[in-house]
């Protein structure tokens, strides 16, 4: 059995957003993953962990990434994938998901309702559940980008601030995991979200997890109506020091833009928030408000990367966006 079906993905220098910032920013390219995305590393992780041989198969919930993720691994292990999608989710990705030889369920509006229905399949089928974002396998999985950046970086060069997306919050407990583990607890880590999915958000505000009542946002990959207590818990501590974002869905559009344009590669909405943070000049602004040091080490961008973007489905997604 391989030993992990992740790549040790590359760390690449953008100078155009290192002008913009005045600091070097590297990008840690997760879109060159297997499946097009980290979700990969934790869910590679958790399967291999959790999955024997003689499984019935695994079932996943998901808005498309930790689906592909699922497919992709249960694919190269030989057992079967049921993916259970919402109806929110691009016929694109159904198609990828099929794909990959997975049988795909199309359950609810959002992640939510998907969810439950895999849940179901557990119980009534013997499926083995592969979470999306919610499981101490999943973190530790995901936590292994973090070293790799070191490895890259070299013994010398430490990030100023590490920059995620956050959905459900998967990739951020990797992420503080992960800071822990290579002893960077001092380095922020600025998580972005698009206003209408912003639960993580909301918890921070509220002081305790809450669950919105709908996503109204566009980056479908960001809609978890309820972000994982780990991700809050990891919120309230001082170390690392969490800082959380939002910005508009026209600004992650316009993110995606111009990364495409600058660095030649298409990543979806929900990556595009935290590009968005670095050409919005939202870095900037928490330079002046104090809350990032000036001058900043060197940025750390995770390009989470996303598979459910098309050429077709952006030109969708500006049609909607403008009107």
């Amino acid at each position: 059995m391989a030993e992990h079906f992740h790549l040790n993905t590359p760390l690449l220098e953008s100078v155009g957003m290192s002008k913009r910032i005045g600091s070097t920013v590297y990008l840690k390219m997760e879109n060159s993953q297997p499946s097009g995305s980290f979700k990969i590393r934790g869910i590679g992780h958790l399967c291999q962990q959790l999955t024997t041989p003689q499984s019935k198969g695994v079932v996943c919930s998901s808005g498309g990434n930790a689906g592909m993720a699922a497919a992709y691994v249960a694919r190269k292990m030989g057992v079967p994938a049921t993916i259970v999608v919402p109806s929110s989710s691009p016929q694109l990705v159904v198609q990828r998901l099929k794909d990959q030889g997975a049988t795909v369920k199309i359950t609810g509006k959002v992640w939510d309702d998907a969810n439950a229905e895999a849940l179901r399949l557990v119980e009534t089928e013997g499926l083995t559940y592969v979470p999306p974002f919610d499981h101490p396998l999943l973190w530790q999985g995901h936590a292994s980008m973090i070293p790799e950046v070191a490895a890259s970086l070299g013994p010398c060069v430490k990030p100023g601030a590490v920059l995620v997306s956050v959905g459900g919050g998967g990739l951020l407990c990797g992420v503080v995991q992960g800071l822990k583990d290579a002893g960077w607890t001092d380095v922020p880590i600025v998580a972005m979200e698009t206003e209408g999915a912003d639960c993580f958000n909301a918890a921070v505000k509220a002081g305790k997890v809450v669950t919105l009542e709908d996503i109204t946002s566009e980056a479908k990959c960001l809609g978890a109506k309820t972000v994982c207590k780990k991700a809050f818990e990891y919120s309230q501590c001082s170390e690392p020091t969490i800082i959380s974002e939002l910005v508009t869905d026209q600004q992650a559009l316009q993110a995606v833009e111009t990364f495409l344009d600058e660095e030649r590669v298409l990543v979806e909405l929900a990556c595009g928030a935290a590009l968005a943070a670095v050409y919005s000049g939202l870095i900037h602004r928490l330079q002046e408000e104090g809350r990032l040091a000036t001058p900043l080490g060197p940025l750390l961008v995770i390009v989470c990367g996303g598979s459910s973007v098309d050429m077709k489905q952006l030109i969708n997604l500006k049609h909607k966006l403008q009107s």
